[in-house]
């Protein structure tokens, strides 16, 4: 793509749509990759206060925000998207994602190890997780969007169904108001729910500088988890930041920027 995007502007590379923030320094750009109903959005306020020192792409993956809809949501699948942002944005990047994203991080570092520069994996481990996200999947389905003007009328139909706050104003970021839709695949979401919890079984490893940052609330990354990530990835260093659970860059943002400045920088 020779096409440079205007900061902050909205852009398609073949499936993903992307926000790009500041312009191209001597120092690596970085990619963004966002969790399960998330999207690019999200990380507005991280990715601009990192563009401060290098270009900060964050993106819409696959089935989310303003990418393209498809049928299947593999992390093969998923890390071949971000290998496509990364080949437009001159073919090597460092790389955060969180959650989802930081599974998709994942599997892009191992199926493509010349496209990453630095990694960070964002509360999440290779690993599979025994619980679902389902539930969400259900209240969303069952916003009636005859009923909807606002963002709050839709916030109020999810607390009805017992979402917490802090996730309702999450979820909402992904509405479409003046087309009464989600801008989330939630049947694809839905029926691919067992791999997105899973992680693919690989043999491959992956040997550049990776930091597993996680929130010292959460219970996604566990210490006895920590031998298999250290199989995949052996140059792997783990953080926490004090007072955060998984959503550790929305609860602590500050300390999670400084974390990332400080890795991404040494």
């Amino acid at each position: 793509m020779g096409l440079v995007p205007a900061v902050g502007e909205g852009y398609h590379c073949l499936m993903l749509n992307y926000i790009t923030h500041g312009t191209a320094t001597d120092k690596s750009s970085l990619l963004i990759a966002h969790g399960l109903y998330g999207s690019a959005r999200n990380w507005g306020v991280i990715a601009k206060r990192l563009s401060e020192e290098r270009q900060v792409v964050a993106v819409d993956l696959r089935n989310h925000g303003h990418s393209g809809w498809t049928t299947s949501h593999s992390y093969p699948e998923m890390a071949e998207d971000l290998a496509e942002v990364i080949a437009a944005h001159g073919g090597k990047m460092d790389v955060i994602g969180h959650s989802m994203g930081g599974k998709t991080a994942m599997m892009l570092a191992l199926n493509h190890p010349q496209a990453v520069g630095r990694l960070i994996v964002a509360d999440i481990a290779p690993v599979a997780y025994s619980h679902s996200q389902i539930q969400f999947i259900d209240a969303m389905r069952a916003v009636n969007f005859d009923h909807v003007e606002r963002r709050p009328d839709v916030e109020s139909q999810l607390a009805e169904a017992g979402v917490e706050p802090a996730l309702q104003s999450f979820f909402t970021q992904s509405l479409d108001i003046p087309n009464k839709r989600w801008r989330l695949n939630l049947d694809t979401l839905a029926r691919h729910m067992p791999d997105i919890m899973s992680f693919p079984e690989t043999d491959a490893q992956w040997e550049g500088a990776c930091l597993f940052l996680s929130g010292a609330e959460s219970d996604y990354v566990k210490q006895e988890d920590r031998a298999r990530t250290l199989a995949r990835f052996p140059k792997a260093r783990f953080a926490k930041i004090p007072g955060a659970g998984h959503w550790l860059h929305a609860e602590k943002p500050r300390a999670f920027e400084a974390n990332a400045r400080a890795f991404l920088n040494a």
